[in-house]
């Protein structure tokens, strides 16, 4: 066992990291970004603990953030810095800072609390902003900027729907932004990719990988269908997001291969090592 814990050291693996080298699993990226509703803060540094790794960005989603206690709300940012987690505010409380004329002031406030990344959209309003301005504004606070595509009421997207949203994301990303989230709400059913029943329109999640860019597009996962729905269908290298933080851990090893159900398929499934023995 010690000499297990010294080559472990020595090579600046964990135990754990290593192990997974021997089955076949290869080092990823961080990929999912999950999302926070409202846990208290001891919650979200015990998450942050245990998965902090596994985190892209983390969204202090919806507006709870600006509602609870605000020492509340700086000692989870504060907990995300110490685990080197960058953050993102979600989509909702700007677009009401728009409709409210009072977009500066949310910008300064973000800025203020110490986020990263803000994000952006027109799913339950209208905007009148370029991409540009908007970006501009958030830069010159030193934030970054997400744009989430597709509405979030009226229904999955139809085919038609499709080409306008990826101009109108690739418009935003020309202007600066770092990552295109495609919505998904929190149940995943008759929103963004997915229909009526919860299943994945495979042929429209393609398109907008394909527009793009798997490298700069998440997709929304908020439930374990919609989640193992879209690993099965663009494998391990596909981002998520809305992903509760209690569910991060099972998305990360089905991403992995190491679910019964993700082993069983050749996208997910680690390669057998070449010295594997019988």
């Amino acid at each position: 066992m010690e000499q297990t814990r010294e080559s472990a050291a020595a090579s600046g693996t964990t135990a754990t990291e290593r192990y997974l080298e021997q089955i076949g699993v290869p080092r990823m990226p961080a990929l999912t970004s999950p999302f926070d509703p409202g846990y208290d803060p001891a919650t979200l540094a015990s998450h942050l603990e245990q998965s902090g790794h596994l985190i892209s960005i983390l969204k202090i989603s919806m507006a709870c953030w600006i509602v609870a206690r605000e020492s509340a709300t700086r000692a989870k940012l504060a907990a995300a810095r110490a685990h080197g987690v960058r953050t993102a505010t979600g989509g909702g409380p700007f677009e009401v800072a728009v409709a409210q004329g009072r977009l500066a002031e949310y910008l300064d406030l973000c800025a203020k609390l110490g986020f990263d990344r803000i994000e952006c959209g027109t799913g339950f309003t209208e905007m009148g902003l370029t991409p540009a301005r908007v970006v501009g504004m958030a830069a010159e606070r030193g934030l970054e900027v997400q744009y989430e595509v597709g509405p979030k009421h009226g229904g999955g997207l139809r085919p038609d729907a499709v080409d306008p949203l990826i101009a109108e994301a690739r418009g935003w990303l020309e202007a600066g932004a770092r990552e295109i989230v495609v919505e998904a709400r929190e149940s995943a059913v008759a929103v963004g990719v997915f229909d009526a029943d919860g299943r994945l329109g495979s042929d429209i999640a393609d398109r907008f990988a394909e527009g793009i860019g798997l490298d700069a597009v998440c997709f929304e996962a908020p439930t374990k269908s919609s989640q193992f729905a879209l690993l099965d269908h663009f494998g391990a290298g596909v981002r998520l997001s809305n992903v509760r933080l209690e569910e991060l851990l099972r998305v990360e090893i089905y991403r992995r291969g190491l679910h019964s159900d993700a082993f069983a398929n050749p996208r997910l499934r680690p390669p057998a090592p070449d010295d594997a023995r019988p």
